[in-house]
């Protein structure tokens, strides 16, 4: 039904609207698309809201919720929803994310941990949790193609590449050399400042800067990770006796894992369309 539906958002010619009227239906197609783009996200958090902390028929709550991403993303395959090759890019994400959380869980840095047992977790971090990350690259990969995401004035990739990998590298080091997040991010900042997303919700492209969707996205997963550590998911060190807000600069934290991932889905999609026209 999904892929009828996808053919029909893409296929969409309507008549000839004007004023407020072509404004609003553009909005609902962008609203619909956005939903649809979060399809694997929307059910997977689903899954985290309703699954009980006592777990389900004995099987505790982490791996649960690991036998729902996988049965999401084995149908996203199945129903052609998701291509093999966006499989690829989605499973990397999870590495990515769970190499992450590893360090991050450990002992010795303590960013926070889970609390609850599982017979999926590995080194203190249950399995679940890359799709937390790879669902972030699902949306990335599900929007690219719903909204007809083309990217005008993009940086070199050489350059792109070098700070997606900074990025990543700075959530580890900054535990021992310092954080240079804000460093980071001002290079982004200069790096993207003239790019432009051009997206279509209906008929016609729209324009935004690549900038703004970066910080919109971080901040919606901000608050998808509160709502996660009120569910006892996961905890920070200051949430152990109870709950309080995640800290406000986790937003930035967030922001900066989106140019990551957004790079990663760029520089891919990028590749493969140089070998595509190498090959003709």
């Amino acid at each position: 039904m999904l892929a009828t539906i996808d053919r029909h958002l893409m296929d969409a010619r309507p008549r000839a609207l004007g004023g407020v009227r072509r404004g609003l239906i553009e909005f609902l197609y962008f609203g619909i698309k956005e939903a649809r783009a979060c399809v694997f996200v929307a059910g997977f958090f689903l899954a985290i809201l309703v699954t009980p902390r006592a777990g389900v028929l004995g099987i505790p709550r982490y791996d649960v919720l690991l036998v729902v991403a996988v049965a999401l993303q084995a149908w996203l395959v199945w129903s052609r929803l998701e291509t093999r090759d966006e499989l690829k890019a989605v499973c990397l994400f999870h590495a990515v994310g769970f190499a992450l959380e590893v360090f991050k869980v450990s002992g010795a840095i303590g960013s926070w941990s889970y609390p609850d047992f599982g017979y999926t977790k590995v080194w203190g971090v249950p399995l679940f949790a890359g799709f937390m990350y790879a669902s972030v690259g699902s949306y990335i990969i599900q929007a690219w193609r719903l909204l007809d995401l083309r990217i005008r004035h993009h940086p070199p990739y050489p350059l792109a590449a070098a700070i997606a990998i900074l990025i990543y590298l700075n959530f580890f080091t900054h535990h021992y050399i310092g954080d240079y997040r804000w460093y980071l991010a001002a290079c982004a900042l200069g790096l993207y400042a003239r790019t432009v997303v051009v997206f279509r919700p209906l008929d016609r492209d729209r324009r935004m800067p690549l900038l703004l969707g970066f910080v919109l996205t971080g901040f919606f997963i901000w608050l998808a990770e509160n709502i996660g550590t009120f569910w006892g998911v996961w905890r920070y060190p200051n949430q152990l006796g109870a709950w309080s807000a995640v800290h406000l600069s986790k937003w930035s934290s967030w922001s900066l894992l989106v140019i990551m991932t957004f790079t990663i889905v760029a520089s891919l999609k990028h590749v493969k369309a140089t070998v595509h026209v190498a090959g003709r």
